[in-house]
């Protein structure tokens, strides 16, 4: 309806130009907005009022000129001019009612529209190290990124999710020297830990199976390994440069290839681990973009030599700076260190480049709270090479927290007592987990509450929408128990006969459906589809507690059951959308 009443206003706007030779903006945003109850109307917008200055005429005297040249629609009941230059817009009951024939009509569609034809975006989203399976925290970011993806395509946009894998870096040559260490324990030898090292039973799964593939292949001794190098932090030295130089050592008894071997078994077994589990969870990515990759193809040095072409580089203390300062970063950043290594944000670089010299409009990073330092620096280097900067959105998604009871627990890759995406989905089901995790803004804290999520109550939200889904189905289980068939044709020609005010309600929140889904993908945000849904969820409950669907007046009861089957199609759409189930029995 919103695209009706601006396209009725488009066209008012330009026979007002055309009589009156009005000196206008070529390309004019009609913005509207649901109206603040019944005396303001169904819907509203300024643009008189933001059109007063160009036109040269007061805003309402504009307003009034707009309304008298809008064309009839039969929806529109009648349009008023309101307070300094609103026009008030109020439609008729059959514009509401229609809603229910549209639901019917377009089934799993109905809500989507076409605000994003034609352009191309890029959401990269989780990108979690493969260094350790999932925890509760990049859960909320894999829940967030996939349901802004849906929300997007739903508005008509060409969607392209993306994993980014740090596949390289020094992060990378831990997690092997790390299941080095376990695989050379399996061989017998004894070797103390590196207190910088991975653990968890993970580290001891991948180096098994690289001992069960590989037997003796990798052996070497305890002595060859560690003999020499620097005190590790438990024996008063420093963890860091222990690990370094334990990796070191590593890399070079094992050599080139025996080496990449354990790095490459590493990464692979913890990838395909972390894809497993997001496609259990739902999630899934159009493509994985491996960072070594990256890096074996050049890319990394040519987005440099591309910085360095346009003097955005310099030496300082043997690295080479990028002057982001110059492009609105607090300070400068090192691409490539003294010993002639590229840095990680020399890779993020040639990453983002590469996002959008492959067509994308617009590149959305769905990141942890802890890179809030991390987009200005990011941006600097695009407004670099030349690109609008605008279309790079940084989504700050903050780290869920677990409690079990009072107790806050640990989600450290490195000491190994984390709590798992997948234990958390065998614990709460899927769909709790979907729902709680998009259920608020992905900046705002979030304590995941456990047992709310287990609960079967109306104070769980997730459960209390499905439960209007279940309803419906159980309703119409009733009906066909009854041997009662639905005429959803007279049920659609008997809408006018929905007047209590349970009904009317109900009629015009799932007429504004297709408003919260273009609202939704145009701020990002699908915790707006989530709140929606609770309403929608509770107009639907007030309703069946107060009215009975089967009644003996034919007409009656299909309207009342289109009604309620229109409810349903629209939860189980914006359900799909957040990822989430719509169970037909609960």
């Amino acid at each position: 309806m919103k695209e009706e009443l601006a396209d009725l206003l488009r066209q008012a706007l330009q026979s007002l130009a055309d009589s009156e030779s009005l000196s206008l903006p070529e390309a004019v945003d009609i913005q509207l907005e649901r109206g603040r109850g019944s005396d303001h109307g169904d819907y509203a917008s300024n643009l008189a009022m933001r059109l007063a200055k160009p036109a040269g005429k007061p805003p309402r005297e504009l307003a009034t000129a707009l309304v008298e040249r809008l064309p009839v629609h039969p929806h529109v009941d009648r349009a008023e001019v309101a307070g300094p230059g609103f026009i008030n817009f109020f439609l008729t009951r059959d514009a509401a009612n229609a809603v229910i024939e549209r639901i019917h009509r377009e089934g799993d569609a109905f809500g989507r529209c076409h605000h994003g034809a034609g352009e191309r975006v890029i959401i990269e989203f989780v990108s979690a190290n493969p260094t350790g399976p999932l925890h509760v925290g990049h859960g909320r970011g894999a829940a967030f990124g996939g349901a802004l993806g849906n929300v997007l395509e739903a508005a008509g946009y060409d969607v392209h999710r993306e994993y980014y894998v740090n596949d390289a870096g020094r992060q990378i040559h831990i997690l092997a020297v790390s299941v080095l260490i376990r695989y050379l324990e399996h061989r017998g030898e004894s070797i103390a830990f590196p207190a910088n090292g991975y653990r968890g039973d993970y580290i001891h799964a991948i180096a098994r199976d690289l001992e069960a593939e590989a037997g003796e292949r990798y052996r070497i001794t305890a002595s060859e390994l560690t003999d020499g190098l620097p005190a590790d932090a438990h024996a008063g030295g420093d963890k860091e440069r222990y690990i370094d130089a334990l990796t070191d050592r590593a890399r070079t008894l094992l050599g080139t290839t025996r080496y990449r071997e354990i790095v490459d078994a590493s990464v692979e077994a913890i990838r395909h681990d972390i894809e497993e589990d997001l496609a259990a969870f739902g999630v899934r990515y159009d493509r994985w973009f491996s960072e070594r990759g990256l890096v074996e193809a050049g890319a990394v040095e040519r987005a440099l030599q591309r910085l360095e072409s346009a003097g955005t580089l310099y030496e300082m203390d043997g690295a080479r700076w990028f002057r982001s300062t110059d492009y609105g970063d607090d300070k400068d950043r090192v691409v490539r260190r003294a010993d002639g290594q590229t840095t990680y944000f020399a890779s993020d670089i040639a990453y983002h480049l590469d996002k959008f010299e492959r067509g994308f409009g617009r590149a959305i990073d769905v990141f942890g709270a802890d890179h809030h330092g991390y987009m200005a620096r990011v941006r600097a280097s695009l407004a670099a090479f030349g690109h609008d900067t605008d279309r790079l959105e940084f989504r700050l998604v903050q780290f869920a927290i677990l409690y079990r009871g009072h107790e806050r627990l640990s989600m450290s890759t490195r000491s190994g007592e984390f709590v798992t995406l997948r234990e958390l989905r065998e614990e709460v089901g899927n769909d709790a987990a979907r729902f709680f995790y998009v259920m608020r803004r992905p900046e705002q804290h979030l304590d995941f509450d456990l047992e709310l999520a287990k609960s079967q109550s109306n104070d769980n939200p997730v459960y209390y929408i499905q439960y209007a889904h279940a309803r419906v189905c159980s309703v119409l289980r009733q009906m066909n128990e009854r041997g009662i068939e639905h005429d959803l044709d007279r049920g659609l020609g008997a809408i006018d006969r929905l007047t209590e005010d349970h009904e009317q309600s109900l009629l015009q929140t799932l007429g504004r459906y297709p408003e919260v889904i273009e609202g939704a993908a145009i701020s990002h945000e699908p915790h707006q589809i989530a709140q929606y849904l609770r309403e929608l969820a509770g107009g639907f409950h007030t309703y069946y507690n107060a009215h009975t669907f089967l009644v003996d007046d034919g007409a009656l009861r299909d309207a009342r059951l289109a009604l309620v089957r229109a409810t349903r199609q629209v939860i189980r759409n914006g359900l799909a959308l957040l990822g989430v189930s719509a169970p037909e029995r609960m």
